[in-house]
């Protein structure tokens, strides 16, 4: 009886080992989808996508071409359906009317504005912008529908706080985006349905820090201002970047 009593404790002992091995454990979202804005790449969010890594987040980079509001949500949509659990949407400038349209994803938990537009449903960027005008208006349209910004004021309207080679070759290097983009309704402002967290660029001629403050307040995200230019993405990146962790840990 002994014998056959210590036997099956022995098999137990094995038994909750195992289980207690193939445990699953849960954690915060974990997955990061970064959009970029207009006149841009995707490339700019190399130092916060470095952070994030480094932390143990799985960060993908949204490469929208830019050509019209539908074109951009469907390229975001492509890459969050390869996201696996939880996922924290994030938009740079023009980059969050994208998350703002195509947030309203199951996996999407929490979305991060970042010196961004964030719109309400049936308003355009161009409607909304206009409603609180840029401190800067060096932005001109193309013969075939495009906008770029002046390239010897680039530094200046966009990325003060950027080396100068940096700003440069963004200035040599812009994605112009397509005025049909700013002129499209956005179709559902998936802000209404989650938490949002917006970051205020104190020092921004792109867009203008009080339109960024109004869109917070309305949407009433937790609002993080950061001393930095448009482009705070690249220059803060460390700020930035505490930001979305605030949003992945919040998101579990």
């Amino acid at each position: 009886m002994t014998k056959l009593r210590n036997a099956s404790l022995a098999v137990a002992a094995v038994f909750l080992s195992s289980a207690a091995f193939t445990a699953p454990v849960l954690a915060e979202a974990k997955n990061v989808v970064l959009v970029h804005g207009a006149l841009v790449d995707g490339s700019g969010w190399r130092k916060v996508y470095d952070i994030l890594t480094k932390d143990g987040y799985n960060v993908s980079i949204v490469q929208q071409p830019l050509t019209g509001l539908d074109q951009d949500v469907a390229a975001t949509k492509r890459v969050l359906a390869q996201q696996t659990g939880d996922t924290v949407l994030v938009g740079h400038s023009y980059g969050g009317t994208v998350i703002t349209a195509a947030g309203d994803d199951p996996k999407v938990k929490a979305l991060v504005y970042v010196a961004a537009l964030q719109p309400e449903k049936g308003e355009t960027t161009g409607g909304l912008i206009g409603t609180m005008p840029s401190p800067s208006n060096d932005i001109k349209p193309t013969d075939d529908g495009f906008l770029f910004l002046d390239s010897a004021k680039f530094a200046a309207d966009f990325g003060a706080d950027l080396p100068k080679d940096e700003a440069e070759f963004m200035a040599r290097s812009q994605m112009p985006v397509a005025v049909t983009a700013f002129q499209a309704t956005v179709p559902t402002a998936a802000w209404h349905g989650r938490p949002s967290y917006g970051i205020v660029a104190k020092e921004d001629k792109a867009l203008s820090p009080e339109l960024q403050r109004f869109m917070y307040k309305r949407s009433g995200a937790n609002v993080t201002e950061i001393d930095g230019s448009h482009a705070l993405y690249i220059s803060q990146a460390e700020a930035v970047a505490k930001v979305i962790e605030k949003a992945a840990k919040a998101a579990k």
